[in-house]
């Protein structure tokens, strides 16, 4: 039996498409040679630590998994204008793509979730077609549910003035946004998701400008599914959704739109998830893109599109 390839996770400074810095991991097995590229961009209030997990196994099975935390989150810089919108985050992961072909001499692939795959789909029609090798895109379409939308961003903006006093209590409020999600043993992975301020109280680990700037990701909504659309429409390279099966954003109906839009579109629901898929069931999620991976790979090795 083959040994398990050795790991080695380096901190990355990126730079954002405004002059931005942005902080990120580069998961790489130690002497890998032609390491395919892999773009990870996490949700919206989330930090690049919600895919460790996974870019672990990317990167053992021979990818080069970059996870990146987008700007106004974890350590990346906040945008001092207040630059949030989704057409900043798209122009901040075009800018992650070009330094990405430059570095590794071929088109990455991106895994965005939420307002990663948002970003993705953007970055999509503002400078492909293909500018991605391939696309997972983790419980998000171009249309989403306006009262799921609204009850993520009321949790994000809950304690955002106040923060917690302590993490006991940002767990609990964990808790009762996902009450189907059973209760860490550990506070280890919440606890990279805050700072703790002057006041000693702990926030989350993102710009409160996120939610309430003058740019902040609200603006221009309402002009963000039909770009998506016509981004995704001219795409020919491989695409994955996978949606948790409870999730509160993304329905049936939504995949079955997406389905017409782009025909060789691949789908996989996740029983036992929300909107957070790779938190809920990190296992059954793993699985997933790896196999799509996979098969992408033998695809490509065939002669196959």
């Amino acid at each position: 039996m083959a040994a398990e390839p050795t790991v080695s996770l380096s901190p990355e400074r990126l730079a954002g498409a405004h002059g931005n810095r942005l902080a990120g991991d580069l998961w790489i097995a130690e002497g890998a040679r032609d390491a395919a590229p892999v773009l990870l961009l996490h949700g919206g209030g989330q930090t690049r630590r919600a895919w460790d997990r996974v870019a672990r196994d990317l990167a053992g099975d021979g990818y080069a998994a970059l996870t990146v935390d987008q700007r106004g989150h974890g350590d990346s810089e906040w945008a001092e204008d207040g630059a949030y919108s989704f057409w900043d985050y798209a122009a901040d992961a075009v800018s992650l793509n070009r330094q990405m072909r430059e570095r590794f001499g071929a088109t990455p692939i991106i895994i965005g979730a939420s307002l990663g795959g948002i970003a993705g789909m953007l970055a999509e029609g503002k400078a492909g077609p293909d500018f991605w090798s391939a696309m997972i895109l983790v419980d998000i379409t171009p249309a989403m549910d306006p009262e799921g939308v609204e009850k993520i961003q009321s949790f994000m903006g809950a304690a955002m003035a106040d923060g917690f006093e302590t993490i006991e209590e940002a767990a609990d409020a964990v808790a009762q946004y996902l009450p189907n999600r059973p209760r860490p043993k550990s506070f280890d992975g919440l606890r990279k998701n805050l700072r703790q301020g002057p006041d000693g109280r702990l926030r989350w680990h993102w710009d409160p400008q996120f939610l309430s700037g003058p740019r902040g990701i609200n603006t221009g909504r309402e002009n963000a599914e039909a770009e998506m659309n016509a981004a995704l429409r001219g795409m020919s390279s491989p695409l994955l959704l996978v949606r948790g099966a409870s999730s509160e954003l993304i329905s049936p109906e939504h995949v079955a739109a997406l389905q017409t839009i782009v025909p060789h579109l691949e789908t996989v629901d996740v029983g036992g998830a929300g909107h957070m898929v790779a938190g809920d069931r990190n296992d059954i999620f793993s699985a997933a893109i790896r196999s799509f991976l996979t098969k992408r790979k033998a695809n490509a090795a065939g002669g196959k599109t």
